[in-house]
């Protein structure tokens, strides 16, 4: 019996070994340690492969370059050449001090992207999977979880009439909910981009760390927040539904053609049954980024008596062909009568190299020329989390107030 034990320890060890034979040697080999903020600001990249004869990271803490893409010409990522040194250690120092902020990225090693393999905190966007480096301080505390009271992230279901199955939700209730058993609190509806899903704001948006804290410092009032899933043919984000091991693709049925924002009603009037709400306009808000933005455009026109405060990061605006959906007809008639209702607050945010920018910056002039109260941002950068997630915490102070 004592054999048979060291012999499956043994083959346990050596294969672990094998598996990690990419940046660690077990028995006296090199350790690695990724990414590693310096005492200076500076940042240091590793990845250990002796056989490699080419190593870059590439991630959005470098310069961007311009790439054209199915969405017209965008900024991407930049990248930088990683050093082979000393038992085949490849390593990379950003030459500054790397400002405060979340950021992402990704080795490139002899043509192929892989995460780094020694860091654990790694974030899904669509199909693909970066590594995650945060760097402390300023407003990207914001985004780490700190010594407050801290809110409740659920994974909810309800049933949808419109798509005929059931769909999921991620929502978030504050700090102090469950011990308030007749306080009522105000909702905002947080939705994503393309080939998001109901994941997307929490993970990469850090949107519960962004509450609580905001919350906590008396920025923000407490509210629940309600994160959807912008794709109607959808149950949940994927492995979380029916079809299995489906790659996540943007290319879903029934997106952007009026049938998510036709059936958003079933979402509010679910929240509103199962929780404490404020159910009324004064009680709602609603906010998205890239598509979830466009969302939010046509969920408030068609629906002036529902939510009180918008907010549109980075928003899509306009479609080729109105007549696929009443939801996207008539638009003038139904702009004014949305301000006619008096909105507490309409806020667009977006970056200046956004490609989405003269979109939104004609959508700001007609706004303008009919005399429209709205609130503006515009940051450097384009159509990235780091700018989404300024805009979610300039977003939810203005709220409820």
């Amino acid at each position: 019996m004592r054999i048979s034990r060291i012999l499956s320890a043994a083959i346990a060890i050596a294969f672990s070994g094998t598996m990690a034979w990419g940046q660690q040697a077990l028995f006296g080999g090199v350790q690695v340690e990724s990414p590693v903020i310096n005492d200076n600001g500076t940042v240091t990249f590793r990845y250990l492969s002796p056989g490699a004869r080419e190593v870059s990271v590439t991630g959005d803490f470098l310069p961007t370059r311009k790439v054209e893409t199915q969405f017209g010409e965008i900024d991407a990522p930049g990248s930088a050449s990683l050093t082979k040194g000393e038992n085949g250690l490849w390593e990379y120092t950003t030459p500054e001090a790397l400002a405060p902020e979340m950021y992402t990225y990704t080795f490139i090693v002899d043509g192929n992207s892989t995460i780094d393999p020694v860091n654990m905190f790694v974030n899904r966007d669509v199909a693909s999977l970066t590594s995650v480096l945060m760097v402390p301080g300023d407003r990207a505390t914001l985004y780490t979880v700190q010594e407050v009271p801290h809110g409740t992230v659920s994974k909810v279901w309800y049933h949808s009439d419109a798509a005929g199955f059931d769909r999921r939700l991620t929502v978030y209730t504050p700090a102090g909910y469950e011990k308030h058993d007749k306080a009522s609190y105000p909702v905002v509806y947080v939705l994503h981009g393309i080939g998001g899903d109901e994941d997307a704001w929490v993970t990469q948006g850090r949107a519960a760390q962004i509450l609580d804290n905001l919350i906590a410092g008396g920025k923000a009032v407490p509210m629940i927040a309600v994160f959807t899933n912008g794709n109607i043919s959808q149950e949940a984000a994927p492995l979380e539904n029916a079809t299995g091991y489906t790659r996540p693709t943007m290319n879903l049925p029934k997106t952007m053609e009026g049938s998510f924002e036709s059936a958003f009603g079933e979402i509010v009037s679910f929240i509103d049954s199962r929780y404490r709400t404020v159910a009324k306009k004064e009680g709602r808000a609603i906010c998205g980024l890239s598509m979830g933005g466009f969302h939010t455009l046509y969920i408030s026109v068609n629906n002036p008596d529902m939510f009180n405060y918008s907010g549109m990061f980075s928003a899509a605006i306009g479609v080729t062909d109105p007549g696929v959906s009443p939801i996207y007809q008539d638009f003038d008639a139904k702009l004014e009568r949305y301000f006619k209702g008096k909105p507490g607050l309409l806020w667009i945010g977006i970056g200046k190299t956004d490609f989405l920018y003269r979109q939104n910056e004609a959508f700001r002039e007609t706004l303008t020329s009919k005399g429209y109260p709205f609130t503006y941002m515009e940051t450097d950068g384009g159509h990235i989390w780091r700018n989404w997630r300024i805009y979610l915490s300039e977003f939810l102070p203005l709220l409820f107030r």
